[in-house]
């Protein structure tokens, strides 16, 4: 070997000594987050943001890919996937998690709130913390955050007033079965289907009706194929930010607490965005040509009360007690 090749050959050595060191501290950790709505909601765009936020404040270690409409699977699947590891966080209904630890499922339960301002004090109180940490004694994983999703209400094509007009009314519901509470106490028959699967079974009736809040009836084009919006506002619901807990693990504390801190103020972004959208899609869907009907709730809600601490619920009377004794807090 000449002195030149010699050279170069030593040249090469030590220019690779130099670049390899510096790839793992230049590599990004990707992480996905799950969940089963639609790009144009709000929920989404939170996540995105989240991400960024995420990445930024640890200088592009991390890159956060967030795959909605259920293109990671259904909501059971994601909510399995925190512990499979495909999944790194999700938003998922209460009553979904809450099939790992059923107290959890009271915040997801029909009439369980006086409105709007009881679930408020409610996702701020010690009992919400106290929830999210039986869960995670449970499973492992952690509950970061609390977004309102919005009242749910039914859509059907059968003009409905009062709770006699539900009976044997084939609605869907989400695939928990809590969600079955309401339509069993006004007599209805709840036909659990995937929500990507909505629209189609709506279209070709498979189903009479479903409920979901306005934005999500938005969203997923319901109202195409469903005359009457009632206003049962029948549950005041919440999605959960959960994060796995081998994820949480892989994190240095500071991580942990950076990414805590990301989440609850996207759910706190996204629930001041939903609260407005509610307020302005009554309007918005009565210039659509849909029947919206402000029904009295009174008779709806009696016919569930009673039903808040029978052989379905899935938390005991002292929970129970704890959460209708919240003070809705004042401005």
């Amino acid at each position: 070997m000449s002195f030149l090749t010699r050279r170069l050959a030593f040249g090469l050595i030590a220019t690779a000594a130099l670049v390899v060191p510096a790839l793992p501290a230049s590599a990004q950790t990707k992480l996905k987050f799950a969940h089963v709505y639609e790009a144009s909601e709000p929920y989404h765009k939170w996540a995105l943001w989240a991400g960024e936020e995420f990445s930024k404040r640890t200088n592009g270690k991390y890159a956060i890919e967030v795959f909605p409409a259920s293109s990671l699977g259904k909501e059971s699947d994601i909510n399995e996937g925190l512990s499979l590891g495909t999944v790194d966080m999700i938003y998922t209904g209460q009553l979904f998690a809450g099939r790992a630890y059923g107290p959890l499922a009271i915040g997801g339960a029909p009439y369980m709130f006086r409105d709007f301002a009881h679930w408020d004090a409610f996702r701020k109180s010690d009992l919400f913390k106290e929830l999210g940490q039986g869960y995670e004694k449970r499973t492992g994983h952690q509950v970061v955050s609390l977004t309102y999703y919005g009242e749910r209400h039914v859509t059907a094509n059968k003009d409905i007033t009062k709770p006699e007009d539900m009976k044997g009314l084939k609605i869907r519901v989400p695939d928990a079965p809590l969600y079955a509470m309401f339509p069993k106490a006004v007599g209805a028959n709840p036909t659990p289907i995937a929500f990507a699967e909505v629209y189609l079974a709506l279209s070709q009736g498979v189903v009479d009706a479903q409920e979901n809040p306005l934005v999500t009836i938005q969203a997923k084009k319901f109202h195409e194929v469903q005359k009457n919006i009632v206003l049962t506002g029948h549950i005041t619901d919440a999605l959960l930010t959960i994060v796995s807990g081998g994820t949480m693990k892989r994190l240095t504390p500071d991580e942990q607490k950076i990414l805590s801190e990301i989440l609850s103020q996207a759910a706190d972004n996204c629930t001041n965005d939903i609260v407005k959208m509610e307020k302005d899609l009554v309007d918005w869907f009565k210039g659509e040509g849909k029947n919206v009907v402000a029904v009295d709730r009174k008779p709806f809600r009696e016919a569930v009360v009673k039903m808040h601490l029978g052989s379905d619920a899935t938390w005991d009377k002292a929970v129970y007690d704890r959460l209708q004794a919240i003070q809705s807090r004042t401005n």
